[in-house]
């Protein structure tokens, strides 16, 4: 039985990459980004990688065992009997038609799309104008040394990404929907969305990275966004993982800030049988704001997964993070924070926070921030709480008429609302709160 489950193992990768080599070389019209070349080199990486299991210490609480007998299949696109009208939007604006931009199991779905933007471009790496292409290739060039597996993996079925670039000076006033779709076939699908940003200096704008998912059969969604903010820039980032109960979702955001740059991020995780964030931040510059605020929630048997990293490399660096989990059931969360300052980066200023809400004495976290301090003039501070609904408040509520029910979840939704109300959108708020009620 051990050989048996080893050799599963050993194969489970090489087999992914051997679906990825079935969608044959990049199209010509992605040329100029040298994709070929970058596929090949994350190919070789995988290959003569290990698939991660609970003995490597970044896995030690995430046990990816439950991928290995699934056989994954190339996605079929499946857009023509998809309607966005079944799906739940988190954003519209008074037309009912915000910036949106669909893909469907990695393909990208124009007819679901709604961009018209003669100023900038939301689209896909395919049609990008030409006076842009350098840039994101620049970008892309980073995965030419990998250095993870499942990022490796993405980049070696790469063919298509999504794209977002944002000229210099440019204040973009409304939301632009990011969706990522997953629809299983007959068969289980791998699915490897990407996605590129790119905000020149000066710029300002507001995202909703949204992964759902059609149907309920298995699925292995693994997702890659490179994020690139330039000196004096904005970018609010709503992340949003709310698949289907038998989809394993992994996903990879490499966030890099120049000088006087300003990154935020709400990530939220609802979704998914496994799913595990890495959110990795570079901070390329002076004085330069980072702010990582999360929720996860998780019922069942769930498992959910937070890594993040912050690194500081200069002066005068700031960062805030506050991670909470909502866990019922045997559910089980996993939060990670690191935040790395060097000897260069002095005067930083970073403040890290996990708390924790547990609702059965079943439910698991591992909760483990983490500094790591080598300058000698910063501030920095980190914690973690653990708790559950309190007797006495429940008491107090049920006391002024509401029966048990409507207690605790008035309760939970106050513990997520310090999260939600951070939210750029109120119409994504106002979802997420409904979503947490349902699971709850």
């Amino acid at each position: 039985m051990m050989n048996t489950q080893v050799a599963t193992r050993e194969m489970f990768l090489p087999g992914l990459v051997n679906q990825c080599e079935k969608l044959g070389a990049a199209n010509a019209k992605t040329a100029a980004f040298g994709l070929q070349e970058l596929r090949d080199a994350a190919a070789e990486y995988v290959l003569a990688a290990s698939f991660p299991t609970v003995k490597d210490e970044e896995w030690r609480f995430t046990d990816l065992s439950p991928l290995l007998p699934i056989q994954f299949n190339l996605p079929q696109s499946n857009q023509s009997s998809i309607k966005l009208s079944d799906i739940t939007m988190p954003v519209k604006n008074k037309d009912d038609l915000p910036l949106r931009l669909v893909f469907v199991n990695g393909i990208y779905a124009p007819d679901l799309s709604a961009v018209n933007l003669p100023d900038f471009y939301v689209g896909n790496l395919s049609n990008a104008p030409e006076k842009y292409q350098a840039r994101i290739a620049d970008v892309l060039s980073q995965h030419r040394q990998p250095t993870e597996v499942f990022t490796a993996l993405n980049i070696a079925g790469l063919r298509d990404s999504a794209v977002v670039f944002v000229p210099a000076n440019m204040s973009i006033a409304l939301p632009i929907h990011l969706l990522f779709l997953t629809a299983p076939g007959a068969s289980p699908t791998m699915c490897q969305p990407h996605c590129v940003v790119i905000a020149e200096p000066g710029s300002n704008v507001t995202l909703i990275e949204d992964y759902a998912t059609i149907g309920n059969v298995a699925a292995f969604t693994n997702a890659v966004t490179d994020v690139v903010v330039g000196e004096n820039a904005a970018v609010n980032h709503v992340r949003l993982q709310r698949e289907a109960a038998e989809v394993v979702h992994i996903g990879k955001s490499a966030i890099a800030q120049s000088r006087n740059s300003r990154y935020t991020c709400h990530a939220i995780s609802l979704g998914g049988k496994i799913s595990r964030h890495n959110l990795e931040v570079f901070q390329h510059g002076e004085a330069t704001e980072t702010t990582l605020n999360g929720l996860t929630v998780a019922f069942g048997e769930q498992l959910s997964d937070t890594h993040s990293l912050i690194n500081f490399n200069h002066p005068h660096g700031k960062s805030r993070q506050l991670h909470k989990c909502i866990i019922g059931n045997r559910a089980r969360a996993v939060f990670n924070g690191k935040v790395f300052v060097p000897k260069a980066a002095q005067l930083t200023d970073a403040g890290q926070l996990s708390r924790n809400l547990l609702l059965s004495s079943r439910a698991r976290i591992d909760t483990k921030p983490q500094l790591e301090i080598v300058a000698d003039n910063v501030k920095c501070s980190h914690g973690a709480t653990v708790s559950q609904l309190e007797d006495d408040e429940l008491f107090y509520l049920q006391s002024r008429g509401l029966d048990l029910e409507r207690s605790r979840y008035l309760l939970i939704d106050a513990f997520a609302a310090e999260i939600l109300d951070k939210l750029p959108i109120v119409g994504v708020a106002k979802m997420l709160s409904t979503c947490v009620a349902i699971q709850n």
